[in-house]
């Protein structure tokens, strides 16, 4: 039996779903902007189009595990 993913990543299905781009597609999209603060990284997802809620989750998980912040 598989654990179900929860919190931030449990958005992933449908950020990938609903944008067309895998996680890590748009995680290499972040990673030009390692060190910047949270909400100005969340911008940048959202002029590429992703809706705030989203570019939260994904931003949270990117500066757990990728970010370093």
């Amino acid at each position: 039996m598989t654990e179900q993913v929860k919190g931030p990543k449990s958005y992933f299905p449908a950020i990938e779903a609903k944008y067309g781009r895998s996680i890590d597609e748009w995680i290499a999209l972040l990673r030009p902007h390692a060190g910047e603060k949270h909400m100005d990284q969340v911008a940048v997802l959202k002029e590429l189009g992703m809706g705030h809620g989203h570019a939260n989750a994904l931003v949270h998980v990117f500066r757990a595990e990728f970010d370093g912040a």
